[in-house]
């Protein structure tokens, strides 16, 4: 007998929008992009997270809030 557990990731995007600021990088604009998180542990979903990813529009560079 063999036990096969399958294990999924799947991340979808919800929107993105410009919002206020420059890339410290390149002085590029900042897109804010909302994704949903969803694990699923043999095609059951049991697992959902919601972020907002901040990347520079011109260089494609993942940012971070300071607080």
């Amino acid at each position: 007998m063999c036990l096969v557990f399958v294990c999924d990731e799947e991340e979808t995007v919800k929107g993105s929008q410009f919002v206020e600021g420059a890339c410290p990088y390149c002085g590029g604009r900042v897109v804010a992009t909302d994704v949903e998180k969803q694990w699923r542990f043999c095609f059951l979903p049991f697992f959902f997270k919601n972020k907002q990813r901040l990347t520079c529009a011109v260089c494609s560079r993942r940012l971070t809030r300071v607080k």
